[in-house]
Protein backbone atom coordinates (compact mmCIF):
# COMPACT_ATOMS: atom_id res chain seq x y z
CA UNK A 1 0.00 0.00 0.00
CA UNK A 2 1.19 3.72 -0.98
CA UNK A 3 0.50 5.87 1.38
CA UNK A 4 0.06 9.70 0.52
CA UNK A 5 0.57 12.51 2.66
CA UNK A 6 -1.14 16.14 3.25
CA UNK A 7 2.67 17.43 1.81
CA UNK A 8 2.02 15.97 -0.76
CA UNK A 9 -1.80 16.73 -1.49
CA UNK A 10 -0.72 20.12 -1.05
CA UNK A 11 2.13 20.20 -3.48
CA UNK A 12 -0.47 18.62 -6.17
CA UNK A 13 -3.49 21.24 -5.09
CA UNK A 14 -0.14 24.16 -6.38
CA UNK A 15 0.32 22.20 -9.01
CA UNK A 16 -3.56 21.68 -10.42
CA UNK A 17 -3.44 25.51 -9.51
CA UNK A 18 -0.80 26.76 -11.74
CA UNK A 19 -2.22 24.49 -14.39
CA UNK A 20 -6.16 25.71 -14.41
CA UNK A 21 -5.52 29.15 -13.36
CA UNK A 22 -5.97 30.37 -16.77
CA UNK A 23 -8.74 28.33 -17.40
CA UNK A 24 -12.56 28.53 -17.86
CA UNK A 25 -15.01 26.46 -15.48
CA UNK A 26 -17.92 27.50 -13.68
CA UNK A 27 -16.95 25.92 -10.71
CA UNK A 28 -15.29 22.65 -8.68
CA UNK A 29 -17.41 19.19 -8.51
CA UNK A 30 -15.50 16.65 -6.62
CA UNK A 31 -16.47 13.27 -6.74
CA UNK A 32 -17.70 11.92 -3.91
CA UNK A 33 -15.43 10.58 -1.89
CA UNK A 34 -12.28 10.87 -2.72
CA UNK A 35 -12.71 13.99 -5.01
CA UNK A 36 -14.30 16.20 -2.14
CA UNK A 37 -11.37 16.77 -0.74
CA UNK A 38 -9.42 18.18 -3.50
CA UNK A 39 -12.46 19.97 -4.87
CA UNK A 40 -12.51 22.20 -1.57
CA UNK A 41 -9.21 22.73 -1.69
CA UNK A 42 -8.76 24.12 -5.10
CA UNK A 43 -12.60 25.78 -5.04
CA UNK A 44 -10.46 27.99 -2.51
CA UNK A 45 -7.33 28.29 -4.10
CA UNK A 46 -9.00 29.36 -7.55
CA UNK A 47 -11.78 31.19 -6.36
CA UNK A 48 -14.42 29.32 -7.71
CA UNK A 49 -17.82 28.47 -6.56
CA UNK A 50 -17.56 24.15 -4.97
CA UNK A 51 -20.80 22.56 -6.88
CA UNK A 52 -23.11 20.36 -5.72
CA UNK A 53 -23.63 18.53 -8.94
CA UNK A 54 -21.75 18.24 -11.96
CA UNK A 55 -21.89 20.85 -14.80
CA UNK A 56 -21.14 20.73 -18.70
CA UNK A 57 -18.70 23.82 -17.98
CA UNK A 58 -17.30 22.28 -14.45
CA UNK A 59 -14.32 21.22 -13.44
CA UNK A 60 -14.36 17.44 -12.30
CA UNK A 61 -12.24 16.33 -9.67
CA UNK A 62 -11.20 12.72 -8.16
CA UNK A 63 -8.61 11.32 -5.75
CA UNK A 64 -7.43 8.33 -8.88
CA UNK A 65 -8.22 7.07 -11.64
CA UNK A 66 -7.94 3.72 -12.03
CA UNK A 67 -10.85 1.83 -13.24
CA UNK A 68 -12.27 4.47 -14.95
CA UNK A 69 -15.71 3.19 -13.94
CA UNK A 70 -16.86 6.80 -12.14
CA UNK A 71 -15.14 9.33 -14.58
CA UNK A 72 -16.04 7.44 -17.85
CA UNK A 73 -19.67 7.80 -16.71
CA UNK A 74 -19.06 11.40 -15.77
CA UNK A 75 -17.42 12.32 -19.34
CA UNK A 76 -20.14 10.21 -21.46
CA UNK A 77 -22.86 12.87 -19.45
CA UNK A 78 -20.07 16.01 -19.89
CA UNK A 79 -17.55 15.40 -22.43
CA UNK A 80 -16.94 19.51 -22.27
CA UNK A 81 -16.07 19.29 -18.64
CA UNK A 82 -12.28 19.45 -17.74
CA UNK A 83 -11.38 16.37 -15.63
CA UNK A 84 -8.47 16.43 -12.94
CA UNK A 85 -7.26 13.46 -10.64
CA UNK A 86 -4.67 13.63 -8.44
CA UNK A 87 -3.41 10.29 -9.45
CA UNK A 88 -3.89 8.44 -12.51
CA UNK A 89 -3.36 4.51 -12.77
CA UNK A 90 -3.44 5.09 -16.76
CA UNK A 91 -1.75 7.71 -19.19
CA UNK A 92 -4.11 10.43 -19.47
CA UNK A 93 -6.51 10.42 -22.15
CA UNK A 94 -9.19 13.17 -21.94
CA UNK A 95 -8.17 13.77 -18.18
CA UNK A 96 -5.37 15.65 -16.56
CA UNK A 97 -3.13 13.79 -14.05
CA UNK A 98 -0.55 15.16 -11.50
CA UNK A 99 0.46 11.79 -10.90
CA UNK A 100 0.68 9.04 -13.02
CA UNK A 101 1.92 5.55 -11.91
CA UNK A 102 2.22 2.43 -13.35
CA UNK A 103 1.35 0.04 -10.24
CA UNK A 104 -1.69 -1.79 -9.10
CA UNK A 105 -0.48 -0.70 -5.48
CA UNK A 106 -3.10 0.00 -3.54
CA UNK A 107 -3.19 3.80 -2.34
CA UNK A 108 -3.95 5.53 0.75
CA UNK A 109 -5.01 9.22 0.96
CA UNK A 110 -4.51 11.33 3.86
CA UNK A 111 -7.96 11.76 4.73
CA UNK A 112 -8.51 7.92 4.78
CA UNK A 113 -8.50 5.15 7.69
CA UNK A 114 -5.40 2.82 7.00
CA UNK A 115 -7.65 -0.06 8.64
CA UNK A 116 -10.74 0.43 6.56
CA UNK A 117 -8.39 1.41 3.42
CA UNK A 118 -7.16 -2.07 3.90
CA UNK A 119 -10.25 -3.48 4.22
CA UNK A 120 -11.20 -1.80 1.49
CA UNK A 121 -8.41 -3.00 -0.69
CA UNK A 122 -9.20 -7.02 -0.03
CA UNK A 123 -13.23 -6.14 -0.73
CA UNK A 124 -12.14 -4.57 -4.26
CA UNK A 125 -9.26 -7.16 -5.00
CA UNK A 126 -12.22 -10.46 -3.96
CA UNK A 127 -14.20 -8.67 -6.16
CA UNK A 128 -12.17 -8.88 -9.90
CA UNK A 129 -10.70 -12.20 -8.67
CA UNK A 130 -7.34 -10.79 -7.50
CA UNK A 131 -6.33 -11.88 -4.08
Amino acid sequence: MRVLSWLEFDLAVQSLVCQLSSASFAGVYGVPRGGLCLAVALSHALERPLLAEPQPDALIVDDVYETGRTLEALHASFPKALVVVWVSKRPPQWWDAVVVIDSSEWLLFPWENANRAMADEQAYRRSRGRL
